[in-house]
This record gives structure tokens, sequence and C-alpha cells, in this order.
């Protein structure tokens, strides 16, 4: 096992139809009329059809275009109505969720949980194999803050929420897609340094931001506390940044 897959939450953590009709019925419109210009008997008949059809038919209306991306998203959700916009998840509904596991803890052996079974299944297992060593398995009994963190986005299908197993890789995941910041909003990916470090590479926990208490403290909850999923209060010292996911409104 390496060194990141130890039992340490420091090192693991983390319609078109109506148009085509119109367009043919132009095309066929046009020919008529070029037809009829032409000289009785002669060749420029056949001529006029094409010339009618190349001059009224536009490119887009023979070529089909490429299917929408939010139109194939809802289609693959099962979703029929593809002129509905999706709703993103709002921060709320993650909290939600959140909360809703508060309670869970591990076995004996540090493993057991949900978010860890739903991690070593996922496709976030093997990169962080390929990334960081060791086996798949592994991730069955390693610390699960960031596999909380981590389920909830995929549960929710959360985007910018990213999704990993170390804590320090997520957070400089955050940085990198220029989703990072110092403001506790709720729903927040919160980083903690117990040493009190404002560098990612001294990151030793992770959980979410409930709501900023304004007084020097923040409302977590987290995953892996004491074995287990709290809500935490935690002081802003130890805090050395917050990812910010792409939620939705509340009204939505």
């Amino acid at each position: 096992m390496s060194g990141r897959h130890k039992k340490s939450c420091r090192l693991l953590r983390n319609t078109r139809l109506g148009g085509s009709l119109a367009a043919v019925t132009a095309v066929g419109a046009t020919a008529i009329s070029l037809i009829a210009a032409a000289p009785a008997g002669s060749s420029q008949k056949v001529d006029a059809v094409s010339a009618g059809a190349v001059a009224t038919v536009p490119h887009d209306a023979a070529s089909p275009k490429k299917p929408d991306t939010l139109a194939l998203a809802d289609k693959k959700a099962g979703n029929v109505n593809t002129e509905k916009r999706q709703v993103l998840p709002s921060a709320s509904d993650a909290l939600k969720l959140a909360e809703s596991q508060v309670g869970v803890t591990e076995d004996s052996s540090g493993g057991g949980t949900k978010f860890q079974q739903w991690f070593v299944s996922s496709p976030w297992a093997e990169r962080g194999v390929q990334r960081d060593g060791g086996k798949v398995s592994d991730y069955a009994n390693a610390n699960w803050c960031d596999m909380f963190v981590s389920w909830i986005g995929a549960k929710l299908g959360v985007k910018g929420m990213g999704a990993d197993a170390f804590t320090r890789t997520h957070a400089q995941w955050f940085k990198d897609q220029g989703r990072w910041g110092e403001d506790a909003t709720p729903g927040a990916v919160v980083f903690f340094s117990w040493s009190g470090s404002k560098s990612i590479d001294d990151i030793d926990h992770v959980g979410m931001v409930i709501k900023d208490n304004h007084d020097g403290t923040i409302q977590t909850i987290e995953g892996n506390t004491d074995n287990a999923v709290k809500i935490r209060t935690r002081d802003k010292s130890s805090v050395v940044g917050y990812g910010y996911p792409e939620y939705g409104s509340s009204d939505a």
C-alpha cells in the first residue's frame, strides 16, 4: 500500500421537420417557375429544375445538424422532454442529503460505509491507483472524509464537485478549475489543516459548509470525524480554503 493509501485522513480523503418541408415546397415552386420560363422543347427545362433546387435549398436544410448536447444528456437521464432546461442541484439539496447521513459510522476495520463501497466501485478508485499506487481494494478501509463529500456530489449529479479520496489533490483540482477561495458559503467544500497552515500540501481533512457563524467559526458536516458523519463547529483558523461546486438556485 502506498503512503497515500495508509489509514490517514491527511493522505486519503478525499424539430426541424417543418423547416425541411418548407424548403422542399420552395424547391418545387422555384423549379416550376423556371420550367415555365424556358422555351418549349428546350433542354433548359431540365437545367432549370437543377438550378432551382441548388438555388433554393440551403445547406442546413439538406444536412442535419449535430444533436444538442443538453438534449442528449436529458435523454440519457430518462427525461423525454428535451425542451426543459436541466435543473442543477442546489447547495440546499446537497446539504440536505449530507445531513441525512448523520450517524453513519465505520466498522471496526475502518470500513463498511456506503461511501467507501461506492468509491471502490467507481472510476475514481482506479484513477487513484494509477496516480498513487496500491490497489483499488485499499480504499475499502481507508479514511473516507473525501469519499463522503464525493459521494454527495455523485449522488446528486452536482457539477464542479469533483471526486477523490485524497484531499490535497481534490483541493488542487478546485483551484485549477478556478473554483477556490476564502468565503464560507453554504455547500462549499471546506479543507482543513490542523496545524493552521494555509498550504494545500498540508491539508488533513475535508467537509462541507453548512453556514458561517460570523464569530470566527463555521458549522460543517463531515464524514470520518470520530469515525462517523457528524455536524461540527470549526474555527476558521484551521481552514486552508474552500472549493465551490456549481450549484443551481434553491428556487429552481
